[in-house]
Order: structure tokens, then C-alpha cells, then sequence
């Protein structure tokens, strides 16, 4: 398996999310406890800090997870919307707007803040919308050696129709092969 091209910012909506080997980006009430341990290759969250004018987030993720805190560690500045149906009792924070609109809505709202930069949205559920109104330009997906058996899926759409996905480089329908081996406790 490959690595990506370096990411770039181009005014894309990006969907990039650690997720576990069973396809849960958080564990049991916004957890992300999983992520622990695990690894990125050297200078991803760099190349995010950089590409990255807004993001955009849901409200659960915010009030168990995000909350004050800042992505990257802190590390990353700039505008964050959380999108809600209930913005009356959400929690102020410095440098969050909690807005109540369409998720397309909420795309125009972030790419414009975004200044030509990218649009991270940091929601599996705003991400499922999205994808499905064909308003997603890229999603980075990093497997977490780890299955979690339960939490927040990145793609829960029971019923739903299938999105086909085309992987960047050279082979777009290639699947990705990964090999594990359980580490006893």
C-alpha cells in the first residue's frame, strides 16, 4: 500500500479520520481514547495544520470530544463551526460558531471562511450527508490497529445506497491490503 500524495490546500471539503480495523472513528460516547498509541506517518498533521482554512463539526463530537480543546494539539488556528439543530443550549467557546443551516449551508459558510484553503470536517455524520449530496472532494482514511467492536462509524447509512470511491494514484479501484496480528494482553 502506498501513501497519498502529500495534502494540499486547494479549497477542497476534506473528510480525514483515524479509524479503527472494524470502521469506528470514535469509541462509545465520542471516546477517542482508541487512537492512543497509534501512529501517523511523519509530517501528516504538519500537511493538515497547513491545508486546512476551517472546519466544520458536529455537535455531538463537540460536546463529548472536542469541546474546548484545539485540533492538532493545538497546533492548528483558525474558524470552527459546529453545525446543530439546537444552537440555543450549545456551549460558547472562543473561535467556535455554532450554526443551525443545511449541510450545504454549512460547507459555503466554511469554505468561504476557509479562504481557498481546505474545509476539514471533523463529523462522520455531516460526512455521510455530504457524500451523499456529492460534496465531498477527498477523504484520508488512517487505520488504527485496533478494533473497537462499538462507537461512532465513519459511513452509517442503513439502507443507503453504496458510494464508490476511487483511490488516488495509479490503481483508483485497488483494494488496500492490510495484514494484523492480535497483541496478547
Amino acid at each position: 500500500m502506498h501513501d497519498p500524495r502529500p495534502q494540499t490546500a486547494a479549497g477542497k471539503v476534506h473528510l480525514a479520520f483515524v479509524m479503527s480495523l472494524d470502521g469506528f472513528v470514535a469509541g462509545p460516547g465520542h471516546s477517542m481514547d482508541f487512537m492512543e498509541g497509534t501512529t501517523v506517518r511523519e509530517g501528516l498533521h504538519q500537511e493538515y495544520i497547513e491545508s486546512t482554512g476551517a472546519i466544520l463539526a458536529g455537535r455531538d463530537g463537540y460536546d463529548s470530544a472536542i469541546g474546548d480543546s484545539r485540533p492538532y494539539g493545538g497546533a492548528w488556528r483558525g474558524p470552527i463551526f459546529v453545525l446543530t439543530h439546537h444552537p440555543d443550549d450549545a456551549r460558547a467557546a472562543e473561535g467556535i460558531t455554532v450554526i443551525s443551516c443545511s449541510v450545504a449551508e454549512a460547507v459555503r459558510i466554511g469554505l468561504d471562511a476557509a479562504r481557498g484553503k481546505n474545509l476539514q470536517v471533523f463529523s462522520p455524520t455531516i460526512g455521510r450527508q455530504l457524500l451523499q449530496l456529492g460534496l465531498v472532494d477527498e477523504i484520508d482514511i488512517h487505520v488504527a490497529p485496533v478494533l473497537l467492536g462499538d462507537g461512532v462509524r465513519l459511513y452509517d447509512a442503513p439502507g443507503g445506497e453504496i458510494i464508490r470511491l476511487a483511490r488516488d494514484g495509479d490503481e483508483p479501484t485497488l483494494a488496500a491490503h492490510l495484514r494484523y496480528r492480535p497483541v496478547p494482553t
